[in-house]
């Protein structure tokens, strides 16, 4: 699984990761999910020098770890040690927009996504309104 990794994961790695996650974590990656982990990798400033060929490596990387029974936390874990904590918040919004890109957020989405606020420290005032933002822009007429 991390013999895969040939360095440790740059802060962009960590971000694509939580995506990731947040898309596999109800067993069903949706089109709308990936289509929204594209573009944020493709448009936010924070992956402006990210080796997209590393989505790949993310990839395989989550879902390996999803095969093993202590797997979500060797993910935190990794992500607590390469993620910078100013990016803790970004990873949370970019969480929220995958779970909320196909317009309905499952259990296991939901239970991730308050995994994630524990894990990175999210305070409850800050992770409302990042959750209200995705949820204001992935609103359908």
């Amino acid at each position: 699984m991390t013999e895969n990794v040939p360095h440790p994961l740059s802060p962009q790695d960590c971000l694509v990761a939580i995506m990731i996650a947040v898309s596999a974590s109800d067993e069903n990656i949706r089109t709308a999910e990936l289509v929204k982990i594209q573009t944020a990798v493709n448009n936010l400033p924070v992956f402006a020098d990210y080796d997209l060929d590393r989505m790949n490596t993310m990839t395989q990387t989550v879902f390996d770890l999803f095969t093993l029974e202590e797997g979500l936390d060797v993910l935190f874990g990794l992500i607590r040690n390469n993620l910078p904590e100013r990016l803790n918040e970004t990873a949370y919004a970019l969480a929220c927009d995958v779970a909320a890109a196909d317009g309905t957020l499952q259990e296991p989405e939901l239970r991730l996504l308050e995994e994630i606020r524990y894990e990175l420290d999210i305070d409850r005032l800050h992770a409302a309104a990042i959750e209200r933002g995705a949820r204001a822009r992935h609103m359908t007429a």
